[in-house]
C-alpha cells in the first residue's frame, strides 16, 4: 500500500508493506502528471514500512527511471535498510537527479524542499514559527 500526498512541487510517498504493482502505477500517474502539468517534482519516498516489493515493480521501477531520467529535481530516500540503500547508489547511474539517503523523515523532507525557497515557495517543515 502506498500514500501520496502533494505539496508544491514536493511529491511525498510512503510505501507501507509489499510494494505491488497496483501500487507502483498509482505512483507512476502521479508523477507523469506532476511531470506534464508542473515540469520537475522533487520526491520524498519514505520507505522505512516497505516490508517487500514485487519482481514486476522493479523491472517497472527501471524502465520509469531510463524513460524519465532528466524529470525530477532532487530525491530523498527515508530507510534504513542498506540494500535499498545501496540500490539508491545505483540509481545515480540513470538518473539525472539529486538523490540522498535518510534515516530521519524531517531531515530527509528539509533537504527535499530546499530548492522551493528559491522559487519563492516556503518549504513545510510541519512546525510553526519556522
Amino acid at each position: 500500500m502506498i500514500t501520496i500526498e502533494q505539496s508544491d512541487d514536493l511529491v511525498s510517498v510512503a510505501v507501507l508493506g509489499e510494494f505491488t504493482l497496483a501500487d507502483f502505477k498509482e505512483l507512476e500517474e502521479h508523477l507523469l502528471y506532476e511531470i506534464r502539468f508542473h515540469g520537475r517534482p522533487n520526491l520524498l519516498l519514505d520507505l522505512r514500512g516497505m516490508v517487500s516489493y514485487t519482481l514486476d515493480v522493479a523491472w517497472e521501477e527501471l524502465k520509469f527511471s531510463r524513460d524519465h531520467a532528466r524529470d525530477f529535481g532532487r530525491i530523498a530516500l527515508v530507510t534504513s535498510d542498506q540494500w535499498i540503500a545501496w540500490t539508491a547508489w545505483l540509481q545515480r547511474l540513470f538518473v539525472d537527479a539529486d538523490i540522498q539517503v535518510f534515516d530521519d523523515d524531517e531531515q530527509a523532507r528539509m533537504w527535499a524542499t530546499e530548492g522551493l525557497a528559491a522559487k519563492g515557495e516556503a518549504p513545510q517543515t510541519g512546525e510553526e514559527g519556522d
